[in-house]
């Protein structure tokens, strides 16, 4: 693990950052516990910078604290998920809006190059490869078309759906075959820079998604009822 506590230039804000890439990347799983002084010494970081950015992350409700037991990672209901992506919906479809009007020409060769020679099956390896491609697509759509406090949101946003959809989804909601076309449409239209269509195109991949959840936790609920 990279050692912290070498720099001290912003310490608070680069152990938050790395503490947020520990959850997306399943280092710190959902429903676990925080145990500090092991993370400090890991990190290689007094408590104080630790606990300012398990502070912050219990704003932004990735962390809970719970008293006289300490900070745990949070897990998410089945609720929140459909209402974090009806928020990702929204503001997603803003950045993308802004980033149709922003991108640089730079941008644009590297957008064009996202999921290119991506092969795309059932097999687990080429689901994983897609679904980091996905992440790297959100990532670079949200670093275009947000000024910090919406990036800082969508960030939050999309390291709670991962880390959610992870577990058993491989953290997607729909197939790669379903989706890749909406990537590419959304692509498509912010190259073009049409805000309008590149909006719209965002919104609809979410909105597919969203209902994709709904539909698959009343089926999960139906079938638990039935073997109770």
């Amino acid at each position: 693990m990279k050692k912290l506590g070498t720099d001290h230039v912003n310490l608070d804000q680069k152990v938050y950052s790395q503490l947020k890439s520990m959850i997306l990347d399943q280092n710190l799983k959902s429903g676990s516990k925080i145990y500090q002084e092991k993370l400090a010494e890991d990190l290689g970081i007094s408590r104080t910078p630790l606990v300012n950015a398990l502070k912050k992350l219990e704003q932004e409700h990735l962390i809970t604290a719970i008293p006289r037991k300490g900070f745990y990672v949070r897990e998410f209901s089945k609720e929140e998920m459909v209402y974090i992506f009806e928020l990702r919906e929204v503001l997603e479809g803003l950045a993308a809006r802004r980033a149709s009007l922003r991108i640089s020409g730079s941008q644009i060769q590297k957008l064009q190059n996202l999921f290119k020679g991506l092969k795309i099956s059932e097999a687990s390896g080429s689901v994983e490869n897609y679904a980091k491609e996905d992440r790297r697509f959100h990532h670079f759509l949200i670093k275009i078309g947000g000024d910090d406090l919406l990036s800082n949101m969508l960030e939050t946003y999309s390291v709670i759906t991962f880390s959610y959809l992870v577990k058993f989804r491989g953290g997607l909601v729909r197939s790669p075959q379903e989706t890749l076309p909406e990537h590419l449409a959304i692509i498509e239209a912010i190259i073009k820079k049409d805000p309008e269509m590149a909006e719209q195109a965002v919104r609809l991949h979410l909105k597919r998604s969203r209902e994709k959840l709904i539909k698959d936790f009343a089926e999960e609920s139906q079938n638990d009822s039935q073997i109770k």
